[in-house]
């Protein structure tokens, strides 16, 4: 118990850091940024209860806004995607979910691609809408879902790959 709290909390604060202090100031072709913090919201462990999930995905969408000062754009989003993670989890993993038996580490490629792009394009999805708060932008709204969304999931996809847990 205590190592799996020492390990989200070390999570937690390694990717707002680098959220806030790098990957901030990326910025390609206007519309493309990558939001690699929604990696937490990934990786936190299936079986925790969801209020204490959507209370964590609260404090680190609010530390991001502390940041960025974006006005609680960023914990509306994670807050959006703590609440229907449960959604996305069955929908992805199935019966294996509903047994609490998923490691994600453990999971077909096809169903951990399905959970991560449901859960970046929401995220992005409400990120930016709320970002632009205009309907009149709906074209910039979906393209920049889109972009980051593709970016975001290549660098989840990546970082996954580079910090596989080892086998036993």
């Amino acid at each position: 118990m205590t190592n799996t709290i020492i390990t989200n909390t070390i999570r937690f604060i390694f990717l707002v850091l680098l959220q806030v202090l790098l990957l901030n100031n990326i910025n390609f072709l206007g519309y493309i940024n990558p939001y690699l913090y929604v990696l937490f919201l990934v990786l936190y462990p299936f079986n925790t209860p969801q209020s204490l999930f959507i209370i964590v995905a609260f404090l680190l969408g609010i530390t991001i806004d502390t940041f960025e000062d974006s006005g609680g754009i960023n914990a509306a989003a994670c807050l959006v995607v703590a609440y229907i993670r449960p959604t996305f989890l069955r929908f992805s993993f199935g019966v294996s979910y509903d047994y609490q038996t998923v490691k994600l580490s453990n999971t077909p490629y096809g169903a951990r691609f399905a959970y991560i792009f449901l859960i970046v394009f929401v995220h992005h999805l409400i990120l930016f809408t709320l970002e632009m708060f205009d309907f009149s932008h709906t074209l910039l709204i979906l393209k920049k879902t889109l972009f980051s969304g593709i970016f975001t999931i290549l660098l989840i996809l990546i970082s996954l790959t580079l910090f596989k847990p080892k086998r036993r």
